[in-house]
């Protein structure tokens, strides 16, 4: 039989599995008490699953009946962040702007409803908890995880469309989870892979990192996301995941809603200690509920309830603490689970051509829309680059007619204009040197972060951030110059 510690221990964790259908395994795990699954690619856009709402909403209604058998009510979270993060459209790419193209086009009452737009498809869906929206000012160019996920450089244009896209979908009765604190955007590398250090003093801290999350808060975010970076100003060896310090800033800022972990199995968090540990600290430094990862065994959950209970019996983790965590958590289920939803709220039907007006004013924001040359039956090459670990493999630009990637040997190339596609060459040289090779190269089109990039002269369009509103904008502009296609 199950103590109340070790169900306790469950009640705090989140994990996933791969695949459209709840493996016997885990129903179990939902039946004893375990928190909830987090959705991910595998899940609702792998090879043999039906992608978006449909196949979502099948599986999560496996989960809502596993944990209902055991007593429970669980967290069903995912990743939609719109633009260039989509889980429910993996497949076909987003079909709302993302967040730099928000900021950029600096529309509140677009922001709002991108948000709602988002809240009202996973609502139907069966999600309680979106982990999004991003917090992060990007100030640093280079940055490879954040970038086109943030809405803005500038930390005031940041909160308010942070704040504006939480209020949109919470509006649909889907919890909000801004991340990743206390700011992840001036840092140039990837915790995904290593742990970066966010140097910043504590008044930069509270100029520009904060300053969005004090708006998310204001505007009800229900719960917040740590960050696996090292910030020296408040401690020079944990990541904020496994932080007192940096976690306890979070409360003394006046947030008493649930901390939740950034997933830990990333080298940020568990490379040097691995995940049962990294979630004993976590929930020791004040997190409540713990992301394990993507695709992970049963057997990981039981051993870091194990962690956790043995920690308990220990000393090393209070008691109270463990419980505080459950009832964080608890409370967010009241208030957004089952009958808070709204699955039947509805867009303004003048949305989707909101959103390609959007996309207009983000594209002329960062381009020279009066440079292009003659492109009466350009082709279009995409100069092939990996996305980061958070994007994954989701589709980008338009439609090519040639794929290339930087260092391979270029193949046959058509005698006519190039349309040339990459993402954030400013901080790929090797796609700034495969660019530069590329003779007929007529425009660039940059669909990552607009950074400053010098290397070719070419004239460049930069709808910040790849979707499907993004595409018929950069589509027009690219007809205007005679392209045919």
């Amino acid at each position: 039989m199950t103590s109340a510690v070790e169900t306790m221990a469950l009640r705090v964790q989140v994990s996933a599995f791969a695949g459209p259908t709840l493996p016997a395994d885990y129903a179990e795990l939902l039946r004893e008490g375990m928190g909830g699954i987090c959705l991910f690619g595998t899940n609702t856009a792998g090879p043999n699953t039906e992608a978006g709402e449909e196949s979502v909403r099948s599986l999560a209604a496996e989960i809502r009946t596993a944990s209902a058998e055991g007593g429970w009510t669980p967290v069903i979270t995912i990743d939609e962040e719109g633009g260039d993060v989509t889980r429910l459209e993996a497949l076909t790419g987003s079909s709302v702007l993302g967040a730099a193209a928000l900021g950029a086009a600096d529309d509140l009452a677009l922001t709002e409803e991108t948000g709602r737009a988002i809240g009202v498809r996973l609502a139907r869906a069966g999600v309680n908890l979106n982990l999004a929206p991003v917090a992060d000012v990007n100030s640093n160019p280079d940055n490879p995880v954040i970038a086109t996920r943030s809405f803005s450089h500038d930390a005031g244009v940041a909160a308010k469309h942070v704040a504006a896209w939480v209020r949109g979908l919470e509006s649909t009765g889907v919890a909000a989870c801004v991340k990743h604190f206390p700011g992840h955007g001036d840092t140039g590398q990837d915790s995904h892979v290593s742990l970066p250090v966010l140097e910043a003093t504590m008044a930069t801290l509270h100029e520009r990192e904060l300053v969005p999350f004090l708006a998310a808060a204001e505007a009800g975010a229900a719960s917040v996301m740590t960050s696996h970076i090292v910030v020296p100003a408040l401690d020079p060896e944990l990541p904020g995941t496994l932080s007192a310090p940096v976690l306890g800033l979070l409360r003394e800022l006046g947030y008493e809603g649930p901390i939740v972990s950034d997933a830990l199995d990333m080298a940020g968090a568990s490379a040097t200690r691995g995940i049962p540990a990294a979630s004993v600290l976590s929930l020791k430094a004040g997190a409540d509920l713990l992301l394990l990862g993507p695709d992970k065994p049963t057997s990981l959950v039981r051993e870091v309830a194990a962690a956790i209970v043995a920690a308990v019996e220990s000393g090393e983790l209070p008691l109270e603490r463990l419980q505080d965590a459950v009832a964080r958590v608890d409370g967010l289920l009241a208030d957004f689970a089952g009958a808070q939803q709204r699955p039947e709220a509805t867009l303004d039907p003048r949305f989707e051509a909101h959103s390609v007006e959007g996309a207009r004013r983000a594209l002329a924001t960062a381009s020279d829309l009066t440079a292009l040359p003659d492109l009466a039956g350009a082709k279009v090459v995409t100069v092939d680059t990996e996305a980061n670990i958070a994007v994954g493999d989701v589709p980008w630009g338009l439609p090519p007619d040639v794929v290339i990637r930087p260092g391979d040997p270029l193949p046959e190339l058509p005698e006519a204009p190039l349309i040339v596609q990459v993402r954030d060459a400013h901080r790929r040289p090797e796609v700034g040197r495969t660019v530069a090779e590329l003779h007929g190269a007529a425009v660039l089109v940059e669909w990552g972060w607009p950074g400053t990039y010098d290397g070719t002269g070419l004239p460049r369009l930069c709808p910040q951030g790849f979707s499907l509103p993004g595409v018929a904008a950069v589509t027009e502009v690219l007809r205007r110059s005679g392209w045919d296609r």
